[in-house]
C-alpha cells in the first residue's frame, strides 16, 4: 500500500499537492533516522496556485479593518498557546531542541507574545507612521503593499521565525499583505501543526482563507523562479548567506524589496580591565553563549578579541577547557555537520589553530564537537574575509591582540554583524579603550552590547535584529520588534488635497482613536484643530 502524503495548505484550503516533484520525512537529529510522515516537495504547479491566489485575495486584505486583523494574530496566538503541548513535541523530536527550557520556556511565548504585539501595533496604528502637513495639503503614512509577501523560515527556530508563525509573518500579516509561507523541510510536521492553528484563526476572525498559505519544499530552481515573480510585494528571509544572496539577485533584477538575515560573527572584544576582574567567569559566559542550542543561533559569539597578557592567556586556558570537556553536540542535520566542518577547514586554511575539537563527533545522529580556534591578529587583519567565515554551530575563534589600538585595527577589518559586544571593567578602567573602539564597532553591527554576551534577542520595540551588509540585506530594518519589523513589509503613499472624508482614517482631521501622528512637524494625538 502507498503511504499517503500529506496536503499542502493552498488557495484557502488542505489539498493534495498539485503535481508534487517528490516527497521527504523529517529525522531525528539524534539518531538521524527518518521520523514522521512523507510531505510533497512542491512543483510550479503548486507555486503558481499559491502566488494566483494570493494576489486574488491581496486587495480584499488591504480594504479590511485593522481590527479584524488583530483579531486573527491574537487568536493564533492563544491557539499556540493552547497547543504547547502537541507543538513542543512535534518541534523537540524534528530539531532536538531542548523542549522545556528553550521550547516551552522561552521560544514558544516568544512567538505568541510577537504575535500580540503585532496585533497591539496594528490597533494603535504605530507602524503606519501618519504624517500630516496642513500647509501644504499632503498627507503620507505607511500602507499595505497590496502585494503578496514570499517569507522563508530558517532551520534554527521551529516557532519564532517559522514562516507560518514567526517575526516575519506576523509583520507581514500585520500590514494586511498575504503570506506565502516557504516552510523548512526540517521541521515540516511542526510548521503543518502551526498552520493548521492559523488557517482555523483566519476563519474565525473572518479574513479570506488564502490570506496564508503554505508549501513545505520546493527545489531551489523554483524557489529562484518564485522570488523573481513580479506579483510579489516583498520577500523575507532568513538562512544561509549563499541562499539568500541567490534569491535576492533573483528579486532585485524583478524589482521586489528582500529583506534577509544572511550571516553573523558577532565579535566580541574583551579590554583588558574587564579580563583582570573577571576572566574565569568570562570564559565560562563566552563557552555558555557560544554552545546555547549547540551554536545554533545567528547571534552565536564567533569571534573573541583577547589580549595577549598574563590575563589573555588565563582566559584562553579557561576557555580552552570548558570546550575540550564539553561532549559532543548534536545539530540540526548532515548538511550542518558538512557545512560546519567546511567552516573550521576555511579557518584552519587561513591560519586558525584548533585549541579544542574541530571534528565531527560520535554517538549517532548530526553531532559536532564544541571547538575553540585561535589566530593572531596580524594574520585576522591580512586575511579578514576567510577569518570571518561564518561556522553555524558550537565553535569560537579568538583573535589574540597587542594593545588597544591593534583591537581599533581589528574592528576596521570586520564586515557588517548583528551584534558587536565590548566586555569593560566595572571601575571603569576600560572606558578610554571602550571609547577608541565603540565608533569603529557601531558603524558595522545592528546592536551594539556593553558587558553580556549577544545571544539573547529581547522582542522589543527599540531592538534591532539587523545591521549592515552581508549580516542582512539592508541596514535600516529590524527583524525582530514591533512596530519596526513590520515597516519593512509596507509601502509608503501620500495624498495630496484629497478630501478628509476620502482619507485613510488615521490621517483625516478626526482623530478619535487618539492615534500618535506627526502634525506639522509635532508629535501629537489630537484631532485637527484640538488643543495639543
Amino acid at each position: 500500500m502507498n503511504e499517503a502524503i500529506q496536503p499542502v495548505l493552498l488557495a484557502g484550503q488542505w489539498r493534495p499537492s498539485l503535481g508534487a516533484a517528490g516527497h521527504f520525512r523529517a529525522a531525528d537529529p539524534t539518531t538521524g533516522e527518518a521520523i514522521g510522515p512523507l510531505f510533497p516537495v512542491s512543483g510550479a504547479a503548486d507555486v503558481e496556485a499559491a502566488v494566483a491566489a494570493a494576489s486574488v485575495v491581496a486587495a480584499e486584505l488591504t480594504a479590511t479593518p485593522p481590527e479584524r486583523i488583530a483579531a486573527f494574530l491574537e487568536a493564533y496566538a492563544d491557539a499556540l498557546d493552547a497547543d504547547a503541548d502537541t507543538l513542543v513535541a512535534l518541534a523537540a523530536a524534528e530539531t532536538a531542541l531542548a523542549a522545556p527550557t528553550r521550547l516551552r520556556g522561552n521560544e514558544l511565548p516568544r512567538t505568541s507574545g510577537q504575535l500580540r504585539q503585532a496585533a497591539q501595533a496594528v490597533r494603535d496604528y504605530s507602524w503606519t507612521q501618519p504624517t500630516l502637513d496642513t500647509a501644504a495639503g499632503l498627507r503620507a503614512h505607511l500602507a499595505p503593499l497590496g502585494k503578496p509577501v514570499l517569507v522563508f523560515g530558517p532551520n534554527n527556530f521551529p516557532f519564532a521565525f517559522n514562516a507560518i508563525a514567526g517575526s516575519d509573518f506576523a509583520s507581514a500579516i500585520a500590514a494586511r499583505n498575504p503570506v506565502i509561507a516557504k516552510a523548512h523541510p526540517l521541521h515540516p510536521a511542526t510548521s503543518q501543526r502551526m498552520a493548521m492553528l492559523a488557517h482555523v484563526a483566519l476563519g474565525k476572525a473572518g479574513l479570506p482563507a488564502a490570506a496564508v498559505q503554505m508549501l513545505y519544499h520546493f527545489d531551489n530552481a523554483l524557489g529562484l523562479k518564485l522570488a523573481g515573480d513580479p506579483r510579489l510585494g516583498a520577500i523575507g528571509f532568513t538562512g544561509s548567506r549563499g541562499g539568500g544572496l541567490a534569491l535576492k539577485a533573483a528579486a532585485d533584477a524583478a524589482g521586489i524589496p528582500f529583506y534577509a538575515e544572511l550571516s553573523s560573527v558577532n565579535p566580541v572584544f574583551l579590554l583588558p580591565g574587564a579580563l583582570a576582574e573577571r576572566g574565569d567567569a568570562l570564559a565560562q559566559e563566552f563557552f555558555a553563549s557560544c554552545t546555547l542550542g549547540s551554536g545554533q543561533f545567528c547571534t552565536n559569539p564567533g569571534v573573541v578579541i583577547v589580549p595577549r597578557s598574563a590575563a589573555g592567556d588565563a582566559f584562553v586556558a579557561a576557555a580552552t577547557a570548558h570546550f575540550a570537556g564539553a561532549a559532543p553536540m548534536v545539530l540540526f542535520s548532515q548538511g550542518g555537520v558538512d557545512h560546519l566542518a567546511a567552516s573550521v577547514a576555511t579557518l584552519r586554511q587561513a591560519g586558525a589553530a584548533v585549541l579544542a575539537g574541530g571534528a565531527s563527533g560520535q554517538g549517532g545522529g548530526f553531532r559536532f564537537a564544541p571547538t575553540l580556534l585561535s589566530v593572531d591578529a596580524r594574520d585576522f587583519i591580512a586575511q579578514p574575509q576567510a577569518l570571518q567565515t561564518e561556522a553555524f554551530g558550537p565553535v569560537g575563534l579568538l583573535v589574540r591582540v597587542g594593545d588597544a589600538q591593534e583591537m581599533v585595527t581589528v574592528a576596521q577589518a570586520f564586515q557588517g554583524n548583528l551584534t558587536g559586544t565590548l566586555y569593560r571593567a566595572n571601575d571603569g578602567g576600560d572606558d578610554a579603550a571602550w571609547q577608541a573602539i565603540a565608533p569603529v564597532l557601531r558603524v558595522r553591527v545592528g546592536r551594539l552590547i556593553n558587558s553580556k554576551m549577544p545571544t539573547g534577542v529581547a522582542v522589543s520595540a527599540a531592538q534591532n535584529h539587523g545591521g549592515p551588509f552581508p549580516s542582512t540585506a539592508h541596514p535600516g530594518f529590524t527583524a525582530v520588534g514591533m512596530p519596526g519589523a513590520i515597516r519593512r513589509f509596507a509601502a509608503l503613499h501620500s495624498y495630496d488635497a484629497v478630501p478628509d472624508a476620502l482619507l485613510p482614517v488615521e490621517l483625516r482631521d478626526a482623530n478619535p482613536a487618539g492615534v500618535q501622528r506627526l502634525v506639522d512637524g509635532v508629535w501629537t494625538t489630537a484631532s485637527l484643530g484640538d488643543a495639543a
